[in-house]
C-alpha cells in the first residue's frame, strides 16, 4: 500500500501525458482517515468512469453501534450514507472541467425506496464506499493537476461531510432508522391482523408526474372509511391509523380519474420500504405481492395454465403449455401461475392492463357460446378458489364488470381520491339480479414441479455474458430478456443485480434436477448468508447493485426465451 502523497507525485508527473498513463495510478493509497482503492482505470475520457472504493474504519466515522447492530438498521444507514455521498458529490461535479466524464464523482443513485444495495457496505469493523470518478483530460491528454485536486481536496471533503457522524444530519438519520423499524414491525403485523395491505391516513399517494416518483405537492391526503380503520402502535412510540385491507377478494371501483390506479400503484410499491417524506411511508403490502397483467408476445415454457385454459385448438396441451408468442389471455394465465410458483400470497390486477377474455365472460356471451366450446375459465370464476384452496388473496381494479360483485369480499369505491366502503350496496345490486353465473370451477390443484435445465444457457467464452441494459432489459449474448411487464421492478440497480445473479445462478444452482423454486431459494439463501457481493464477478467493486425480490427473479427467468424445462 502506498502513502497518499505518492498518488499526488504520480498524478503531477503524468500531467500532459497520453490518457493511457492513468493506468499507473491503480492500487491502494493510505490517506490520514481512510484507504483509497483505485480498482479500475477507464481507457479514455469518454469511457465509463474509473471505479474506486473508500475503506474507512467504523470507529473513524463514529456512527453509534446501536444504529448498525441489526440488518434492517444497516440497510437504513447504508441508504442514508449513499444518498448523502451522492448529494455531496453533486456539489463538486462541475468544479473540474475537461473532456468526456472529466471530474464527475458518482455513486449509485437511490429512488424513493430503501433497498439493500452494494454502494455502501457496513462491515464488522469497516465501512466500504464504492463510487466512480471521471479522471480529467483535455482531449486525450491527462490533466494531472486537476486529478490531484479531486483526490487531495474534493474527495476528502465529500467523505468528511457524507460519512462522518459529527457532520451528518443526526436527527434525519435517527428518523430513517426508526422508520425502517416501524415499517418492519407493521409489515410483520399484517398477517397477524388478517391483512394483506395497509394505507395510513394522511398518506400522499399521487406522484409528481409519469416520470417522477416524488410525491405530488398539494395532493389530497388519504383517509380511510371509518369501518375499515385499524390502529397500530409502532416501536418508535408513534401510533398510525389507516385502512386495513383484509385477506380475500377486494375490488377497487369508481369513475375514471378518481384514484383507483393511484391506489393500486401505491400498493404495488408497498412491497418496499420507503424513505421519510415520500408520502407512502406507511403504505405497506405483504412482501410477496405480485402485479399481474397481460403480456402479448412473451415466451412461456411448460407452465400449467389448465386452471384457466383447459384446451386449445389443435389439441395443444395446456398442462405444460409452451409458446414463443403468447396471447393476452395465455400470457396472463401464465403470469398468475408463475406468481403462485413464486409463492405470492397476494395478486394485484388492473382490469385496464388485462386481457378481457381472461377476466370476464358475461351472461350473454355465456348463453351464446356454450361451456364446451369455450376453453377459457375467466378469472372471475377462479378468484374465489384461489383464496379458498391456496390462500391467495386478490386486489382488483374493476371498472366494467359488475359480475365481480358476487365473488368479492369487499368493494371499495374511490371518489375524488377518497375511498368509500360500498360492499353492502354492491352485494345488494348483485342479489337483485336474478342471473347467476355458471358454476364450472374445480378446486385449484397443487402446481406442477418445473425443473430448469442447464442447457438453457449454451453460450461459452466471451459470448456467455449477461448484462443489464437499463431497467427493462437484460442481454444474454445477443438475446434480449424483456422485463417491461415487471411493474414492481423499481431501480436500474435491481436489473444490474438480476444480471449478475442470473450468471451466478446458471453456473452454481442449475443441476437438471432441482425445481425452479428450489434452485432460486438456494440462490437467495446464499445471498442472505454471504451478501449480494458474493454473486458478483466484479472483484472489489460491484457498487451499483440493489437486491430484487425473489418474485422478480422468477419473472425474469420465465421471460428468458432460451429457458428449457424438463
Amino acid at each position: 500500500m502506498k502513502e497518499y502523497k505518492k498518488l499526488q507525485q504520480l498524478l503531477l508527473s503524468i500531467d500532459g501525458q497520453s490518457y493511457s498513463s492513468y493506468k499507473r495510478i491503480k492500487g491502494f493509497y493510505q490517506f490520514p482517515d481512510y484507504i483509497l482503492a483505485i480498482d479500475h482505470v477507464q481507457v479514455d475520457p469518454y469511457a465509463p468512469p474509473s471505479k474506486m472504493r473508500i475503506l474507512i474504519q467504523r470507529e473513524t466515522v463514529d456512527i453509534p453501534k446501536e444504529y448498525i447492530n441489526q440488518k434492517n438498521k444497516r440497510i437504513a444507514v447504508s441508504d442514508f450514507l449513499t444518498r448523502n455521498f451522492y448529494k455531496q458529490s453533486q456539489k463538486f461535479n462541475h468544479s473540474v472541467k475537461g473532456t468526456g466524464t472529466s471530474g464527475l464523482i458518482m455513486i449509485d443513485h437511490c429512488g424513493q425506496e430503501m433497498l439493500e444495495r452494494t454502494a455502501v457496505l457496513i462491515k464488522d469493523n469497516q465501512i466500504e464506499v464504492r463510487f466512480e470518478v471521471g479522471l480529467p483530460a483535455a482531449g486525450r491528454r491527462i490533466l494531472g493537476k486537476a486529478a490531484n485536486r479531486i483526490f487531495q481536496d474534493i474527495l476528502p471533503e465529500i467523505i468528511k461531510q457524507a460519512l462522518f457522524y459529527r457532520h451528518l444530519n443526526q436527527t434525519a438519520l435517527q428518523t430513517q432508522i426508526d422508520l425502517i423499524l416501524d415499517q418492519k414491525y407493521l409489515r410483520e403485523e399484517l398477517p397477524k391482523q388478517n391483512l394483506v395491505a395497509f394505507i395510513a391516513n394522511g398518506s400522499i399517494l399521487p406522484r409528481e408526474s409519469g416520470i417522477s416518483d416524488e410525491p405530488l405537492i398539494g395532493a389530497k391526503p388519504f383517509q380511510s372509511p371509518a369501518n375499515l380503520e385499524i390502529e397500530f402502535h409502532l416501536p418508535s412510540g408513534k401510533t398510525v391509523t389507516g385502512m386495513g385491507i383484509k385477506k380475500g377478494i377486494t375490488l377497487l371501483v369508481g369513475g375514471g380519474f378518481h384514484g383507483k390506479s393511484t391506489v393500486l400503484q401505491a400498493l404495488e410499491r408497498g412491497v418496499y420500504n420507503h424513505i421519510p417524506n415520500d408520502g407512502r411511508e406507511f403504505v405497506l403490502t405483504v412482501s410477496d405481492a405480485v402485479k399481474i397483467r397481460a403480456e402479448d408476445g412473451r415466451s412461456i415454457q411448460k407452465v400449467d395454465i389448465s386452471p384457466f385454459i383447459n384446451h386449445l385448438p389443435g389439441n395443444k396441451v395446456t398442462k405444460q403449455f409452451s409458446t414463443m408468442n403468447a396471447s393476452g389471455s395465455t400470457s396472463q394465465a401464465a403470469n398468475v401461475v408463475e406468481a403462485l410458483e413464486a409463492r405470492a400470497s397476494l395478486l394485484l390486477i388492473d382490469e385496464y392492463t388485462s386481457a378481457m377474455n381472461f377476466m370476464i365472460r358475461d351472461r350473454r356471451m355465456q348463453q351464446l357460446i356454450v361451456k364446451e366450446k369455450e376453453p377459457i375459465t375467466p378469472f372471475v370464476d377462479r378468484v374465489q378458489s384461489l383464496y379458498k384452496d391456496l390462500g391467495v388473496s386478490t386486489i382488483l381494479i374493476i371498472g366494467g364488470s359488475g359480475d365481480y360483485f358476487e365473488v368479492a369480499d369487499r368493494v371499495i369505491m374511490m371518489d375524488e381520491y377518497l375511498p368509500k366502503d360500498v360492499t353492502a350496496k354492491a352485494k345488494n345490486i348483485a342479489a337483485a339480479d336474478s342471473y347467476n353465473r355458471e358454476d364450472s370451477v374445480e378446486p385449484f390443484e397443487i402446481l406442477s414441479r418445473r425443473v430448469p435445465l442447464s442447457s438453457s444457457f449454451p453460450l461459452s467464452g466471451k459470448e456467455d455474458r449477461l448484462r443489464a441494459k437499463g431497467k427493462l432489459h437484460l442481454l444474454y449474448g445477443w438475446e434480449t430478456i424483456d422485463l417491461s411487464g415487471l411493474e414492481q421492478l423499481v431501480d436500474d440497480s435491481q436489473t444490474n443485480a438480476l444480471a449478475v445473479m442470473l450468471a451466478y445462478f446458471k453456473n452454481h444452482f442449475l443441476n437438471d434436477h432441482s425445481s425452479l423454486s428450489e434452485a432460486i431459494e438456494q440462490l437467495y439463501q446464499h445471498i442472505e448468508n454471504f451478501g449480494l457481493d458474493a454473486v458478483s464477478p466484479y472483484t472489489g467493486h460491484p457498487g451499483n447493485l440493489a437486491l430484487p425480490r425473489k418474485q422478480e427473479f422468477y419473472a425474469m427467468l420465465n421471460r428468458y426465451r432460451g429457458l428449457k424445462i424438463k
